[in-house]
């Protein structure tokens, strides 16, 4: 799953190349780099973990704004960003949760006897049909 969230740019008042970034729509989230370049890798970084927060905390994740409706300074950009919740969260994700699940008593018996973990099998599996394998 992907999600775009609009970024406001505006050059540090330093003169020094650097930028600050925001999301209108995340909630108190801002950081900054010292060029383009680190500015979008930190303010994504920094946008797909509050992100993930959200979602493993089970909260609403905010709709975005439409980039052609957010204001910003004279000096300033609307960036687009795109977030991979995918691969963010396989890579950083921690909280699991519990499911309880239902198998006939056949698969139960050859699964114990070869030592088959449910809960990574559960999780592969899940893994596949979220990436449309």
């Amino acid at each position: 799953m992907t999600f775009i969230y609009p970024g406001v740019l505006v050059p540090r008042a330093k003169g020094d190349g650097g930028f600050t970034v925001e999301f209108p729509d995340l909630e108190g989230i801002h950081t900054e780099g010292k060029d383009l370049e680190e500015v979008i890798r930190l303010g994504t970084d920094l946008a797909s973990r509050w992100i993930l927060n959200r979602i493993e905390e089970g909260r609403q994740v905010p709709p975005a704004t439409d980039y052609r409706k957010v204001e910003c300074e004279d000096n300033g950009m609307v960036n687009l960003f795109a977030l991979d919740m995918d691969f963010y969260g396989e890579k950083y994700g921690e909280k699991s949760v519990r499911k309880n699940l239902t198998i006939p008593a056949w698969l139960n018996t050859y699964a114990e006897k070869n030592n088959v973990n449910f809960s990574q099998v559960l999780q592969d599996a899940l893994l596949r049909m979220s990436q449309g394998r």
